[in-house]
C-alpha cells in the first residue's frame, strides 16, 4: 500500500522540484522501510524515510516525530499531512495549495471520498455519509466561516500556522485533527475546505471496525467540547467558532442520541396520558425528518452526483427501512394503519392500534439497539447476512448514533481512551 501511495504522489500535477515526501514509519515490523528505501532510490531527493524505533503511541506522536524533523530545515513552506492509504487524484494538491495565496488562510482540507475498489453495503453507506458530511456540510461551514475539523488524512498547513500552534500536534486526546483545526482558527487564521480536491481513502467494511474508528472520533469530540467550553455561543471578531449557528450544528450532532431518547420518552408519556398532543408532535417531528431526508437526497445528488449515482439504493435506504415506514405513517397515517393491514385482511382494534402506535413512538432509540445487535451478530455464523439486514432495517444514521451513545457510556465509566488503529489492506491501491 505505501509503495502505491508514493507512486501516486509522484504523479501529482505539481512541480517535482517543490515536492518532498516524508514517510514516518511508526516502528513497523513489516517491509515498510525496504519499500520506502526502494522508492527513495527511484525518486532521489523527493522521498525520505523517517523511522521511529519505538512506536505504538498513536498517530499524533508519530506525526510530531515527522513534523519536528521537517521543521529543522527551513526549506518547507507548507506541509500536507496525510495517511498512508490515501490516494490523491492528480490535481488535488494543486487545488488545495492555491488557497495559500491568501495570507489569512492557515490550513486547507480536501474532500476525502470512500474509494474501495470492492465495496460492500457498509462502505457504500460510508460513501453516502461522506457526500453529506464533506462537500455538503463543509461547504456550509465555509460560508459560516468556521470549520469543525480538517480531514485527518488530507490537511495542508502553512509553515507559519504550524509554528503558531506550537510546531506539534496535540497528543492529549483522540481528536488531534479537530483540536488542530480549532487552534488554527482561534489564532485568527482561516481553515478552508476545498470540495474539488478529491482524495480516495479505504474505509472499514465491517461494523465492528467502523464502530472502533467512530468511537475514537466520538470520544475525541467529547474532549474538544469540554476543552473549548468557553468558546461555544460566544461570538468573536477573530473567529466564528463561537457563532450561534456553528454551535447549534456542533451540539445538535453531538447530542443527537440524547435528543432521540428524550423525544421518544416524551411522546410515549403523552400517549399514556391519552393526549391528542402526542399525535401532533409525532407528525411534526417525522414530517420534518421526511423533508430533511428529501433535502439530503437532492443535496447529495448536486454535490457529488457520481457517488450518489452509483450508490442510489443506499442513498434511499440511508434512514433505514423502518424509519421510512414511520415517515410514511406521519405523512399518510391511513397507509400504514389502515390500508396496509387491510391487504392482509387485518383490522386494527383499539388495543392493537395503541400498541402499534407506542412501538412507533419508541422506535427511534430502539433502532440504536438494533444497530448494536448488528455489531454483535457480525461475529456469529449468521453475521454475513444478519448484520447487513439489521443495518438496512435500523438505518446507517442509527448506527452512528449508537456509536455516539457508546461514547457517552465510555466517558461516564472513565474507560481508557485507547488508540485503536483502523486496519487498512490497500483496497484503493489500484485506483
Amino acid at each position: 500500500m505505501i509503495g502505491a501511495s508514493i507512486d501516486r504522489l509522484m504523479k501529482l500535477d505539481y512541480p517535482l522540484e517543490a515536492l518532498r515526501i516524508y514517510v514516518v514509519d511508526d516502528a513497523s515490523t513489516d517491509d515498510t522501510p525496504e519499500v520506502v528505501r526502494d522508492r527513495a532510490s527511484r525518486y532521489p531527493g523527493n522521498v525520505h524515510l523517517l523511522r521511529r524505533e519505538h512506536g505504538g503511541q498513536g498517530k499524533a506522536h508519530t506525526l510530531n516525530h515527522g513534523i519536528a524533523r521537517i521543521l529543522e530545515d527551513d526549506w518547507m513552506e507548507a506541509l500536507l499531512i496525510m495517511d498512508a492509504d490515501v490516494i490523491y487524484l492528480p490535481d488535488s494538491l494543486r487545488r488545495m495549495t492555491r488557497h495559500l495565496a491568501d495570507p489569512d488562510v492557515g490550513a486547507v482540507s480536501a474532500y476525502i471520498r470512500e474509494g474501495s475498489t470492492h465495496r460492500n453495503y457498509l462502505t457504500k453507506f460510508v460513501g453516502v455519509e461522506y457526500v453529506l458530511s464533506q462537500p455538503a456540510a463543509r461547504r456550509a461551514q465555509n460560508v459560516l466561516g468556521a470549520q469543525a475539523c480538517l480531514a485527518g488524512g488530507a490537511q495542508l498547513h502553512t509553515r507559519e500556522n504550524l509554528l503558531a500552534i506550537g510546531g506539534r500536534i496535540d497528543t492529549s486526546s483522540l481528536a488531534e485533527d479537530t483540536i488542530t483545526t480549532f487552534e488554527t482558527q482561534l489564532l485568527g487564521k482561516k481553515v478552508v475546505f476545498e470540495p474539488h480536491a478529491h482524495v480516495l481513502a479505504e474505509e472499514p467494511n465491517r461494523v465492528d471496525a467502523l464502530w472502533k474508528q467512530r468511537l475514537r472520533w466520538a470520544r475525541g469530540n467529547v474532549t474538544v467540547t469540554a476543552r473549548y467550553s468557553k468558546v461555544w455561543f460566544r461570538p468573536s471578531r477573530t473567529h466564528h467558532l463561537g457563532g450561534i449557528s456553528f454551535g447549534i450544528v456542533w451540539f445538535s450532532l453531538w447530542l443527537l442520541p440524547l435528543i432521540m431518547i428524550t423525544s421518544s420518552i416524551g411522546l410515549a408519556g403523552l400517549l399514556f396520558l391519552h393526549s391528542d398532543v402526542a399525535t401532533g408532535v409525532f407528525r411534526v417531528l417525522w414530517i420534518s425528518a421526511a423533508l430533511a431526508y428529501l433535502f439530503v437526497l437532492i443535496l447529495g445528488a448536486q454535490t457529488d452526483g457520481s457517488t450518489t449515482k452509483h450508490t442510489l439504493g443506499h442513498v434511499l435506504l440511508f434512514p433505514g427501512i423502518i424509519n421510512m415506514l414511520v415517515m410514511v405513517t406521519a405523512l399518510f397515517p391511513p397507509v400504514t394503519l389502515v390500508w396496509l393491514p387491510g391487504l392482509f385482511g387485518v383490522t386494527l382494534d383499539g388495543a392493537t392500534l395503541f400498541a402499534l402506535t407506542l412501538a412507533i413512538y419508541v422506535w427511534i432509540p430502539f433502532s440504536m439497539v438494533v444497530a448494536w445487535l448488528a455489531r454483535t451478530s457480525e461475529k456469529t455464523r449468521a453475521g454475513r447476512w444478519l448484520a447487513p439486514t439489521l443495518i438496512y432495517l435500523a438505518g446507517y444514521g442509527s448506527l452512528l448514533c449508537a456509536i455516539t451513545f457508546d461514547s457517552y457510556l465510555k466517558e461516564l465509566a472513565g474507560a481508557e481512551a485507547k488508540w485503536d488503529k483502523t486496519e487498512k489492506v490497500g483496497r484503493v491501491a489500484t485506483g
